[in-house]
């Protein structure tokens, strides 16, 4: 995304060959493969960029059911406008971080990791660090890439500074997964609600770990986002089903890290 002084612009990352390209041999690069037991199937239900509607309408599709869920803050979008609607504040952090959610990181200026340097990345997350903790809010261990993209330098880097790190491909965290670019499936677009059922499904068989996102949360959400009556089935569906449903810092600790 691009920001100016009060708007977010939809922005598209590299889409070239070339960019194609990295995007599938950086998956072989600075792997971190995870080692996964479970006796029962993990879900998780995060939130990526904030918007105000997934921090009041998300969180209380959670709350209701005494669950809590991971927001992916990136800073410098915090109360702009954008083709979400209106991201959430240093005070929704806040309040969320009070309430037992997590907040996790998504850089500050949501940095397009497959292009930026290692050191404007670093730079980047701690602006964002810095951030949150005026926000009264703990050091992040857990980072979700803006656009799912990734090139050497920051996977490289961020393997470092987090526990998880996490990408948009879908798949599992299950033995062997990669926890330096590790799967998850979106709760977005008209079939979003219908792809996050089946992988419920695949966790489930497989006692693995799930990791979905949404971006907005409402009766009207943008092509990003889900409406709330679809993450209320999917949360009871989960719930019904056996699932444990888990911050991903709270994921990360059941499977060691």
């Amino acid at each position: 995304m691009q920001t100016s002084h009060d708007k977010v612009d939809a922005y598209e990352p590299d889409r070239t060959l070339k960019g194609k390209l990295r995007r599938r041999l950086i998956r072989l690069a600075y792997r971190r493969p995870a080692r996964v037991k479970l006796e029962r199937p993990m879900v998780s239900f995060s939130f990526d960029d904030a918007p105000a509607t997934a921090c009041v309408a998300g969180a209380a599709v959670l709350e209701a059911r005494g669950l809590r869920g991971t927001y992916y803050f990136a800073a410098g979008l915090t109360g702009r406008e954008g083709p979400m609607g209106r991201f959430a504040t240093g005070e929704d952090a806040a309040r969320l971080h009070e309430a037992g959610h997590e907040i996790g990181c998504h850089t500050y200026s949501h940095l397009d990791c497959g292009q930026s340097t290692q050191e404007a990345t670093q730079a980047d997350l701690d602006q964002n660090a810095a951030a949150l903790r005026s926000w009264g809010v703990a050091a992040p261990v857990s980072f979700a890439y803006p656009y799912g993209d990734v090139g050497a330098p920051a996977k490289q880097l961020l393997a470092a500074r987090f526990k998880t790190v996490r990408a948009l491909h879908h798949g599992l965290i299950a033995n062997g997964a990669d926890l330096n670019q590790a799967p998850a499936v979106g709760i977005e677009g008209e079939d979003g609600e219908s792809v996050a059922l089946n992988w419920l499904d695949r966790a489930h068989a497989r006692k693995a770990w799930l990791i979905l996102y949404t971006h907005d949360v409402s009766d009207t959400p943008s092509q990003w986002g889900c409406s709330t009556q679809a993450l209320e089935r999917l949360v009871d569906g989960a719930i019904h089903a056996g699932f444990d449903v888990v911050t991903v810092a709270e994921g990360a600790r059941r499977i060691g890290l």
